[in-house]
């Protein structure tokens, strides 16, 4: 009796990452060429320039090529065979990469549930629960690793909004967003100290809106903080000028 093989469904950063990576297999970008920009890539693509950003540091991360940041994309494999990683398609996955949603999906699917959550936590939050709100984001300003505390703040704040569904469904998220490599490699070139201190005064308004019962505030600061992440993600590579090492 013949059997069906399992179907995986394709991310379209990996099928931009898949072409692009073809194309140097086959030798139309040699060994230190720099890739066409994200703008000329988007346009012949027809993609959007977050998924052609998605697709390069996937590239990255299989070793393909290397992210300057301010500078392009550059090839660091020859064009001759030797040495080349295996083609990341649908059958070649793992079920860890089958699984690694894009960045940007991730931060647009929290942004249609955790705005709704710091408007719910405003509303119903205990005083136990705005005061665990508060602590985690006193804890994000004394640490030099802020991510945990990042998570622990926006994790409060969905326990706080009295809906079990919907703090286990921001707590899924952030687990993806935490397995994907490619969002932790998008998180290292454009998560700066300046990116931080600028989530730090995002967070202090939310945390302002819901401890003061200002549901609709609370809604809006969320939602405004969640767009400002995602502009700083969409920082070019051949534009963004690297400031990790300034205050």
């Amino acid at each position: 009796m013949s059997t069906f093989q399992a179907v995986a469904a394709t991310r379209l950063y990996r099928m931009i990452a898949d072409q692009i990576a073809g194309r140097i297999r086959a030798g139309d970008f040699a060994r230190g060429a720099r890739l066409p920009s994200e703008r000329e890539l988007a346009e012949q693509l027809q993609v959007s320039r977050a998924s052609i950003r998605e697709a390069l540091i996937a590239l990255e991360i299989e070793g393909y090529v290397e992210v300057r940041v301010g500078s392009g994309v550059f090839v660091t494999i020859s064009p001759d065979g030797a040495g080349f990683p295996p083609l990341a398609g649908p059958a070649g996955l793992g079920a860890a990469e089958r699984d690694d949603i894009g960045p940007f999906d991730l931060l647009e699917a929290r942004m249609l549930i955790e705005p709704e959550c710091a408007a719910l936590a405003a509303h119903q939050a205990t005083p136990a629960q705005i005061a665990a709100i508060r602590d985690a984001h006193a804890d994000m300003s004394l640490t030099d690793s802020p991510g945990r505390h990042d998570r622990e703040f926006h994790s409060a704040i969905a326990t706080a909004c009295g809906n079990a569904a919907l703090a286990s469904a921001v707590a899924h998220l952030w687990n993806l967003s935490q397995a994907s490599p490619v969002y932790s490699r998008m998180q290292d070139y454009f998560v700066t100290t300046q990116a931080w201190a600028a989530a730090h005064a995002e967070h202090q308004r939310i945390l302002t809106a819901i401890a003061a019962r200002d549901p609709i505030r609370a809604r809006h600061a969320m939602h405004t903080h969640l767009l400002g992440i995602l502009a700083r993600l969409r920082e070019d590579f051949d534009s963004f000028t690297d400031l990790r090492g300034y205050p």
